[in-house]
């Protein structure tokens, strides 16, 4: 099993990252927004080892809090894994928690595979769960990007691959860019806006 992994970036995008430790890259699939180093730094991931038939694959949380709150969720019956990392990449921790907590479903059915009866068995399953999920109090719970400019063509493409990986259409992709394009400052607060645009349209 491995709990944590410490190396340097050789490469990154907005959700992946090959760490190489000790000379072998490890791919570990990280949240949108993730607060990942630029290439050739160190970085350090509480990591979650999901094992399969056919793969073993590492998804990576820069805090104790989000890996914990990674692995309640797919405590869930029908929450696998990308659907936990799509939820991390919608929304910050805290605001799942209180989601799930209060019964929130509109909030819940805002991220991208969460329809209305996954978001009532979140709530049913894990309302008395999520409370004890460590580090998640102060968090800022605000979308960021609050320039006026339109993103610059690299923060546009860097998206668009990420939501094509995510599963997307080329024309879900760019109906979610072109609703979504003004007021987004950085490639991760554009592709939390896509992505709750995505969910509000599929919900």
């Amino acid at each position: 099993m491995i709990a944590r992994l410490t190396g340097t970036v050789l490469e990154r995008t907005t959700t992946a990252v090959v760490v190489d430790v000790a000379g072998v890259g490890y791919l570990v699939h990280v949240a949108a927004g993730a607060e990942v180093p630029p290439r050739g730094e160190e970085v350090s991931f509480h990591t979650s080892l999901q094992v399969r038939e056919d793969a073993m694959t590492l998804y990576g949380f820069t805090s104790a809090a989000e890996l914990t709150l990674f692995e309640l969720l797919l405590t869930s019956s029908g929450v696998g894994p990308r659907l936990g990392l799509a939820a991390l990449s919608t929304h910050r921790p805290d605001v799942l928690r209180t989601a799930i907590a209060g019964g929130d479903e509109d909030t819940l059915t805002a991220v991208p595979g969460i329809g209305r009866k996954v978001a009532q068995r979140l709530v049913l399953e894990l309302k008395d769960k999520v409370g004890s999920v460590p580090g998640a109090a102060g968090l800022d719970t605000g979308a960021g990007g609050t320039g006026t400019a339109g993103p610059a063509p690299a923060v546009e493409e860097e998206v668009r691959d990420a939501l094509l990986g995510l599963g997307y259409s080329a024309a879900e992709v760019t109906a979610a860019l072109q609703a979504t394009g003004e007021g987004a400052g950085d490639a991760a607060a554009r592709l939390r806006a896509a992505l709750r645009h995505l969910g509000g349209t599929a919900a």
